[in-house]
């Protein structure tokens, strides 16, 4: 997944059941004051829900698009790191739920995201 590498996105645990990823407070990814970004929290929740939708993907399918995304902030970040813990709510033959919670080094609940996930048919591009 190339925007995860540009962001330093890690993989930690990649399953169906749960997938987790990992990223790195750094200034470049902050507002004014050090506190990290909302964007580069949403993406992190992207990409792992994204992962974990992949993950489980009806036979036939190629691939998924996120069509629906929801995430309330609950604490800022202003160093360490962010975990991303992301599980299947529902699994359907033409959307996937993911429940994301994004968690700080110290198991503090930072972020919670809910996103829909297109499953996609056919060809991949």
């Amino acid at each position: 997944m190339p925007l995860a590498g540009l962001l330093g996105i890690e993989a930690v645990a990649e399953a169906s059941e749960e997938v987790r990823a990992r990223l790195r407070w750094r200034e470049d990814l902050c507002t004014a004051g050090g506190v990290m970004h909302g964007g580069a929290l949403m993406a992190l929740a992207d990409c792992s829900g994204g992962m974990c939708a992949y993950l489980n993907l009806p036979d036939g399918a190629t691939g998924t698009a996120t069509i629906q995304s929801s995430t309330n902030f609950l604490r800022p970040v202003r160093d360490g790191y962010v975990e991303a813990v992301s599980r299947p709510l529902k699994v359907g033959r033409t959307v996937i739920v993911i429940d994301t919670e994004i968690v700080d080094a110290d198991g503090r609940a930072v972020a919670h995201v809910a996103q829909s996930q297109a499953v996609l048919l056919g060809e991949t591009a």
